[in-house]
Formats: C-alpha cells, structure tokens, sequence
C-alpha cells in the first residue's frame, strides 16, 4: 500500500502523534506519551499531495511529536505545513516504511540466512475459530464441555462453531484430545478435529506426531518487539506468542505421511533443512552439524542480547536472518547454549525441580487478582495468597507481546480458576525457567565476539 501511494503522488507529509498505548509508548525524555484521542492505537496525521506535471515516487516527509494531550493539541493547533521540522526519508527499504529509520546495519543484517531460506516447511499455527469453546485447561474439562454442548445445544451460543461442532461430532475420535501450546509454558487441551477448527493446519500438525523441534517466530511484529523467539514440540496455537501478530512454526524434522501395508505411519523423517543452507554451513564450518546442533545453534543466536539489541529495527519488519560463523569452537558453545535454552522452555530442564519461590498462604488459591509487588518480590493471586520471591526483571520477562509471568496468571483470573496443586508448581517453575533464561542470555553475550561474523 505504501508504494502505491508512493506511485500515486507527488509529496506525502507524515506527522506521527504517537500515543500507542498497547506498544507502552514514552517520550525520548522518559515522560508520559499520550494519545490524541481515547484509544490505544496510535495516531499519525497524514497529508496527501498530487500536483500535475511532477513525476514520481513521491518524496516523503516525517515528522513527530510525542508528550501530553495538552502539548499535543497546543502544537497541533500553533503549527502548519511550513513550520512543521520535516525530515525526508531517502532510503527505503522493500517495505516502504513512512519512517526514519537507521540502515546503516542494514547489509550486514542482510548477510544473515533469513528463515524462511533455512527452512524448506512452514505453517501458521492452529485457527481455532473460538478459543473459549474448543480450549480448556485440561482434557477432561474440555470433554465435559463438549458433551455438554452436543447433549444442550440451547445453552451454547448458537453460531458457526456450535455448527461445525454439530456437523463433526461424529468425525471425533480418541486422538483428537490433544494438548496444543497455547501461550508461553502454557500449554491447553483442543479438540483437535479438522471438521471442527476453523484452520488446523493438519501438514504442520502432523510433524508433531512423533518428536520433534519447532521454532516459532513472526513475521513481522506490530508490537514492536524483538523477543518473538519461542519453541514447541507440539500442536502450537497461531498466537503462541503475539495476541496481534500470527505466528509461524518451523519444524526441525519432516515425516512422510505415507503409509505401509499394516497402516502404521512410517518413522523416517528427513531435516526441515534447505540444501543450499546445509552447503553454507559446510563452507563455513568444513563439515555439516546433527539438525539438533543447528537449531539449538540458531536458537541460542535469537536470544543473544547483542543481537536482538543491534537489528532490533530490522527484527520488526520482517523475519529474522541468522547470521553463520566460521569458528567452530563458537558454534558448539553456542549450541549447547540453545540446547539449554530448549530444554527450559519445553520445560524438561532438571534445573525447573528446584524452586526459587515460596507460596506461604494456604487458601482457596482463587486467582482473583493478579498484582506485583516489587519491593516485596511477591506476586498477590488474591488477598492474601502470593508468590514470593520474583525478582522485578524476572517478573518483567516477555516473550513476544506477553509479560509470561503476568499472562499465565490473568489468564486464569479470567476463567475464574482456582490453582491446582499442578499449577502452583508449574507456575514456580516457570519463575525458575525464566530466570535461568535471562541467565544464560547474559552468558551467551559473554562468549560471542561480537557482530557481524565473518
């Protein structure tokens, strides 16, 4: 769309009033940034100029202004065309962006192996097409749920799914109780059947059948974050990581989905990995790594701070490209880094047993509110039962668009749940995943020599 405006006129003048209160926007000075209106999207001003005779592309003019409501309106009604400090923007990259942007980073960045060039398969993640109907908290609610609806259609919102349900219910069977990922270390039962889910995205689903490695990211983030790094080993939900931004899943491994004459589905799988990919690692490194040691390799680079901090422009716009090194001594240490780091957010760490933090209070464990207390590194789930001991970085920790701590818990205040024993742990955890995560990020930044790699 950008470039056909582009194409279409001649000047385009951008005033960007930010304001974004879903992106936690501040001024440049650390004082409040507000909106121009009662919203949480953004607001921009835009001018539109088409004189005959010019040619195009149009030039495209920027400017911004940020602050109080009040400062906003007083400059917005004081300023014109002409007194407005525009800044051109001259380099554009394919996105078009109306922005300043700083591309100096950006052949470097481009140097890197994007994704999607090191993965033959992709998907998007499952569309369930409504959530709080075909999710649960475990299989047996779900499955009450459920039977409920087909055994008492009245009290069940009559629209598309219930239909599909009606239309499927006798396509389900025992396999489709499935456990999905569906938000960070946060994993729900679906009903996994195909004439029920609004898009099950079956070729992606069925690499999951038997084990597997799935690196999930976004293509491009509308919440401006450049911590869309996650991973799976099952049946993944399309906003694992994002409520605005679709994911999409790589998986590390392909199986066939022939079958031989006993009807069992053949086991050979072949790496998800492109040939011209595998023969720029062999230049670099002289030989060509397990699929394993690559994708932890890989995993480990996307949760460099250095990395994340240095392209965090270009993380933003499109996916990520992951630059390969020729020192092999680098490439085991980070591997068995990424390695680490998988195993603690497929929570199957040994170092997730031993808990960081207490949960004192007995009660009814109602999650009735979910409120942070930094100078007492409690977490309060109601009145008077809390976790104690979450430090504020640990508590601050996102993955994608969520605050992982702060979700997992609003989450079940807005089922009106009680915490399990289970969960109480799982949630401990969690707290013990997210701090060895930080942990080891920081260790990573320590062994690498900086960028870029030759």
């Amino acid at each position: 769309m950008r470039q056909n405006l582009m194409q279409t006129f001649t000047d385009i003048y951008v005033l960007d009033l930010h304001g974004n209160s879903k992106k936690k926007e501040v001024s440049p000075d650390g004082s409040p940034d507000q909106n121009v209106f009662d919203i949480q999207q953004g607001v921009s001003i835009g001018i539109f100029i088409k004189e005959p005779g010019k040619s195009t592309p149009a030039r495209v003019h920027h400017a911004e202004l940020w602050g109080s409501r009040t400062n906003k309106y007083n400059v917005l009604s004081n300023c014109d065309l002409d007194t407005t400090e525009w800044k051109e923007i001259k380099d554009f990259s394919r996105d078009y962006l109306f922005t300043i942007q700083n591309t100096d980073l950006k052949p470097e960045y481009d140097n890197g192996w994007q994704i999607l060039d090191i993965f033959i398969f992709q998907s998007m993640g499952v569309t369930s097409g409504d959530d709080e109907f075909l999710y649960d908290f475990s299989v047996n609610e779900l499955k009450v749920k459920i039977d409920t609806a087909l055994r008492e259609t009245k009290a069940i919102k009559a629209d598309r799914t219930l239909l599909r349900l009606q239309r499927g219910a006798d396509q389900i069977i025992d396999k489709d109780w499935k456990l999905c990922l569906y938000r960070p270390f946060d994993q729900r039962a679906i009903l996994y059947c195909t004439e029920i889910l609004e898009r099950a995205r079956e070729k992606l689903a069925s690499q999951f059948q038997e084990p597997n490695l799935g690196f999930i990211t976004i293509r491009r983030t509308r919440e401006g974050a450049n911590t869309q790094f996650f991973v799976t080993d099952t049946v993944t939900d399309k906003s694992v990581i994002s409520s605005a931004d679709n994911a999409n899943i790589f998986p590390l491994y392909i199986y066939p989905d022939t079958k031989n004459e006993q009807g069992n589905l053949f086991t050979d799988r072949t790496p998800n990995l492109s040939p011209n990919f595998l023969s720029a690692i062999r230049e670099k490194l002289g030989y060509i790594p397990t699929p394993e040691a690559i994708f932890y390799y890989a995993y480990s680079v996307f949760h460099t701070p250095t990395y994340r901090q240095r392209y965090a422009e270009f993380l933003k716009i499109d996916f990520p490209r992951l630059p390969l090194t020729r020192d092999n001594e680098l490439f085991t240490t980070l591997a068995k880094k990424g390695e680490e780091l998988v195993e603690l957010h497929l929570m199957k760490s040994k170092k997730l047993n031993k808990v960081i933090t207490k949960y004192p209070v007995s009660g009814d464990n109602a999650v009735t509110q979910v409120t942070y207390n930094e100078s007492e590194r409690r977490v309060y789930i109601n009145k008077q039962q809390y976790f104690e001991g979450i430090f504020p970085e640990v508590w601050a920790f996102k993955i994608g668009g969520y605050q992982v701590l702060d979700k997992w818990l609003k989450d079940r205040k807005k089922a009106n749940r009680s915490l399990s024993f289970d969960e109480v742990l799982h949630y401990q955890r969690v707290v013990v995943a997210m701090k060895e995560t930080m942990q080891i990020m920081a260790e990573i930044d320590d062994v690498i020599p900086g960028f870029p790699w030759e």
